[in-house]
């Protein structure tokens, strides 16, 4: 993708300083140009992961645009001096307006990712929601062999490719598979697929406006409490980087 555009260093991450607005026009002048590249969408989990993984921390840097999908994020790079001020930017938002460009054109999608059938409910709806989009194809994240999953992309001959397998193997796999891949744009979305087929509901527009979209999915699934312990060990972790100096 282009250059031009601040990276902001959060913890060894470099997220862009972009909007929403800014992010979908990139990413589809990359799908129109012909070119390659691929997204990510870290969140503090993501952030922490990549401060001890080096082989996830390379492949977050080198995604073509590093979206902050996470209002922790967005605080820490307040607190460590250097905001982000195109906000949060939600992959699944993201995906949307991408996808509102794409169907004006008639361009395909393909999607990996999810249990067995959640990819090819969520493409009906994708149809559905957007006239004119075409959902190339549609594969579970159930497999162990690369290379079949690569074939059947290939064939499908899509202009984007949504990589739904979680963090962090949906960044890894796109660092090791983009350069094979004959598609324009892949994006890392961790669970957008369940939200596209209906199997989770986004927060409500109130919990969204404050912010507060990571309390209402921990209100719906107390289980991801062990998941949510990690924000404060982000900010702490900022902290104590703005203590010492960047």
């Amino acid at each position: 993708m282009e250059c031009g555009v601040a990276r902001i260093d959060v913890l060894g991450v470099g997220f862009d300083d972009i909007t929403l607005e800014q992010a979908a026009v990139r990413a589809y002048d990359t799908v129109c140009s012909g070119g390659k590249s691929y997204v990510v969408t870290p969140n503090p989990e993501i952030v922490l992961m990549a401060r001890h993984d080096g082989a996830l921390r390379a492949a977050v840097n080198s995604a073509g645009l590093v979206l902050p999908d996470g209002i922790g994020v967005v605080l820490g790079a307040r607190i460590l001096g250097s905001p982000l001020r195109g906000g949060r930017v939600p992959g699944v938002e993201f995906a949307a307006a991408v996808f509102k460009k794409l169907a004006g054109d008639g361009k395909a999608v393909f999607l990996l990712g999810a249990k067995p059938g959640v990819a090819s409910t969520a493409g009906s709806n994708l149809e559905e929601s957007f006239p004119g989009l075409r959902v190339a194809g549609a594969l579970d994240g159930y497999f162990n062999d690369d290379e079949p999953v690569v074939a059947q992309i290939n064939a499908a001959r899509p202009d984007v490719l949504l990589v739904c397998l979680g963090a962090p193997k949906q960044e890894l796999w796109m660092a090791k598979n983009a350069a094979r891949l004959d598609v324009a744009l892949c994006a890392g979305l961790g669970g957008a697929l369940d939200v596209y087929a209906g199997a989770v509901k986004r927060a409500p527009s109130f919990f969204r406006k404050l912010e507060l979209e990571w309390l209402y999915r921990l209100l719906c699934e107390p289980q991801r409490i062990k998941r949510m312990i990690k924000l404060p060990l982000f900010v702490l972790a900022v902290i104590f980087k703005r203590i010492r100096g960047n």
